[in-house]
């Protein structure tokens, strides 16, 4: 059975919640090693903030590029079906024949770095005409009065019947500016993916 897909704890654990969604939406629950689970939380939140405290700055690019190694090699010594790749600058867009908009067609999960007023790492899962479906771990109600406003957009969608895949709908367009404002890659320098197939079912 899939799980739902996960919101984060605290302010800081965007990142290792992402990359654990992403293990979600691609496994069944009983085919993931509680060890992944482990190892992968280890790994992330590497960070320092300005006081020198531990973990309050989230999670680095070198920390995913590093769990991207070590899940493939996780994969190869367990044979569990999982392959991963890393892409950082201008390999970071959406355009016809990039290697992110083919990975999310041939139903990859993608673990990417973008803007929530600061650095954030959400989870995509899809594509629907020239829009991207991902899910975001930080928690918000469409609802709520106290709403920020830059989320009153058709830029911006709120999904809320698809707990195991999406919970924003966002324009691919905004997501490829290089600004950063909310659901936006921002300049080339910081950019990052981490791709994740399942290698036993393509």
């Amino acid at each position: 059975m899939k799980n739902l897909l996960n919101y984060q704890t605290s302010e800081y654990d965007c990142g290792p919640v992402s990359i654990l969604n992403g293990i979600r939406y691609l496994f069944e629950r009983e085919e993931i090693y509680p060890d992944l689970v482990k190892f992968i939380m280890l790994y992330c939140m590497d960070t320092y903030n300005d006081q020198g405290e531990p973990c309050k700055h989230g999670t680095s690019p070198a920390a995913m590029n590093y769990v991207t190694s070590w899940l493939n090699h996780f994969g190869a010594t367990k044979h569990f079906p999982l392959h991963c790749e890393y892409y950082s600058g201008e390999q970071v867009t959406f355009a016809p024949g990039n290697p992110l908009m083919e990975a999310l067609k041939k139903g990859a999960a993608i673990v990417l770095f973008l803007y929530l007023e600061v650095g954030h790492y959400v989870l995509l899962t899809g594509m629907e005409h020239d829009r991207i479906l991902l899910f975001d771990p930080f928690y918000e109600e469409e609802d709520d009065p106290e709403l920020d406003q830059e989320y009153a957009t058709e830029e911006i969608q709120f999904i809320s019947d698809q707990p195991k895949k999406a919970n924003r709908s966002v324009a691919i367009e905004r997501l490829n500016r290089l600004t950063s404002d909310y659901y936006e890659m921002g300049e080339f320098s910081r950019r990052e993916a981490l791709v994740m197939f399942r290698t036993d079912l393509s």
